[in-house]
């Protein structure tokens, strides 16, 4: 077996490492675009099950937020990024590896991970996946959350033609590793109840969860 350096993954089958990395810009009859669509199904069941494992309390709900964090495009692309995915790439002219956009980096790591899938089945995708994308699962409860809280609020400032809603940190307390901070959502002129949390990011989700909480309680 050949071991590839920043991959992580011993292939089996050259051919299918050599393929993953060659990407559509190089004209190649054989890229990487159906490894891509592969390799994103197998991380959709791998992200699924890892997040039903870890997780016994979610809600349905919640495992569909911090799914769509985990595999987002930017949650990919930094993966790909920190494994240096792009300059292992094959890119065709006017496509720099280090100027690789964030959608191509994505790509890269899914076609990368269906190669892997095709090369040692689905235990040693799994492997791969939960190497790669360690950090991301540990944080992809919380960020997705914070995505869909912050995002919702986003979203109801927008209809109504205002501004984006602002986050006022009103106290911190604590030492540095047990700090706590008090944050409240100020949108449209008005304030809303204000929030803990361990970093200013949790807090800024739980006063945009307060701020939710009392606008969708308000009559129509």
């Amino acid at each position: 077996m050949r071991a590839v350096n920043g991959i992580g993954h011993h292939f089996r089958n050259d051919e299918l490492r050599q393929r993953a990395l060659t990407h559509a810009s190089t004209g190649a009859n054989r890229d990487n675009e159906r490894l891509e669509f592969l390799g994103d199904t197998v991380l959709d069941l791998i992200a699924a099950e890892e997040l039903f494992r870890m997780h016994p309390d979610h809600s349905e709900g919640q495992l569909t937020t911090a799914k769509a964090w985990l595999v987002s495009r930017e949650t990919l692309a930094e993966a790909a990024r920190r494994i240096g995915l792009a300059n292992q790439a094959e890119f065709g002219r006017g496509m720099a590896a280090e100027a690789a956009p964030r959608s191509v980096l994505a790509n890269l790591y899914e076609a990368v991970l269906g190669a892997i899938y095709l090369d040692a089945g689905l235990e040693g995708a799994r492997t791969w996946t939960l190497k790669t994308l360690a950090s991301a699962f540990a944080q992809a409860s919380s960020a997705g959350q914070e995505r869909n809280h912050k995002q919702r609020l986003q979203e109801f400032a927008q209809s109504g033609g205002g501004e984006p809603p602002q986050y006022n940190l009103l106290d911190q307390r604590g030492e540095a590793h047990r700090r706590a901070f008090l944050v409240q959502a100020y949108l449209g002129g008005a304030t809303y109840p204000s929030a803990w949390g361990r970093t200013r990011k949790e807090a800024e989700r739980y006063a945009a969860m307060e701020a939710l909480q009392v606008i969708e309680a308000e009559p129509l």
